[in-house]
C-alpha cells in the first residue's frame, strides 16, 4: 500500500433517514458534491463522506453503514489524511477537508465513540468534476492542501476574515459553510462574543436576517459600507448584500 488504491464501494444518500443506494458509478459536480446526493451543497466543507476499507475492517462495520460515500481499499492511513488530495483514473479529484466526527448515528455499531475517532471517514470537497466506478484507480497527495481545523471554532474564524466588505452573511449559512448541524445555533452568540477585534463579525446577521443587538456598533459599521439597517433591525434590499456561496474551502486556494 502507498500512495494509490481504488474505489471498492459507492453509495449515495438521496432522502434523509432513509438507506444508502449502492452504485456502480457517481457523477461528481465541481464545488458541489456528488449528482444526486442530498449533503451536496456549494458551502459546505462536508459534500462527500470517503473511508478507509482498513478501517471498517478493523472495526467490523459493513460498508455504507457509516453513511459514507465512497470506500478506498488498499490506500497507506499515513496518505489518507485531511488536506490530502483524492485523483480518480478520469480527472476527478476530492480535496480532504476534516475527519467526520463520531456521533449518535453510529454508536450502535461500536462499544464506545471514542473507538470510532478519526476511522468514520474523512468529509471533502469536489475540486474537479468527472465520474467516478467501482475498481477505478485512485492517486492520494497528501498535504496537497492545508488540513481544516478539527474545531469549529477555528473554522468560523477562517470563514468570517473572508466575508467581502459590503457583504452579509447569517447564522444559517455560517453553520452550513463550518460543517455543523443546526444545533451550533446556540453557540453562534458565544463565538461572535469571543472573536477578536480585528474581524468583521459586523457582518454577520442572525438566522431571520436581521442586525445583532451585541454587536458593538453593529448598523454603524455596516452602514459606512453601504449596507443600510432599518427600525425593524432588517436590512435594506438584503439580498444585494449577501454574501452568496460562502465557503472554507475554495477562497485563495488553487485547486489545480
Amino acid at each position: 500500500m502507498g500512495d494509490r488504491g481504488y474505489v471498492e464501494h459507492l453509495f449515495i444518500k438521496q432522502e434523509r433517514k432513509q438507506p444508502l443506494l449502492p452504485c456502480d458509478s457517481v457523477n461528481l459536480l465541481e464545488r458541489y458534491g456528488i449528482e444526486r446526493n442530498i449533503n451536496s451543497d456549494r458551502s459546505s466543507p462536508r459534500q462527500v463522506l470517503v473511508v478507509n476499507a482498513q478501517d471498517l475492517n478493523s472495526l467490523s462495520i459493513t460498508p455504507g453503514e457509516l453513511r459514507e460515500n465512497i470506500v478506498l481499499k488498499d490506500v497507506d492511513a499515513n496518505y489518507f489524511k485531511p488536506g490530502a488530495k483524492l485523483v480518480f483514473s478520469d480527472g476527478a479529484a476530492i480535496r480532504l477537508t476534516f475527519y467526520c466526527e463520531p456521533c449518535k448515528r453510529v454508536e450502535h455499531l461500536v462499544n464506545s465513540l471514542k473507538s470510532i475517532e478519526h476511522k468514520r471517514g474523512i468529509l471533502g470537497v469536489v475540486i474537479q468534476e468527472g465520474k467516478i466506478a467501482q475498481g477505478d484507480r485512485v492517486t492520494i497527495k497528501p498535504d496537497y492542501f492545508p488540513a481544516l481545523s478539527e474545531i469549529p471554532y477555528e473554522r468560523f474564524l477562517e470563514l468570517v476574515k473572508q466575508i467581502p466588505e459590503g457583504r452579509v452573511i447569517t447564522y444559517r449559512q455560517i453553520l452550513t459553510s463550518i460543517g455543523v448541524d443546526r444545533s451550533y445555533y446556540r453557540v453562534m452568540p458565544i463565538y461572535i462574543k469571543k472573536a477578536p477585534l480585528s474581524y468583521p463579525i459586523h457582518r454577520i446577521l442572525d438566522s431571520q436576517g436581521r442586525s445583532i443587538t451585541h454587536i458593538p456598533h453593529h448598523r454603524e459599521k455596516l452602514a459606512a459600507e453601504g449596507v443600510e439597517i432599518k427600525s425593524d433591525r432588517t436590512i435594506q434590499s438584503w439580498q444585494n448584500h449577501l454574501w452568496q456561496n460562502p465557503s472554507i474551502c475554495y477562497s485563495k486556494i488553487n485547486t489545480g
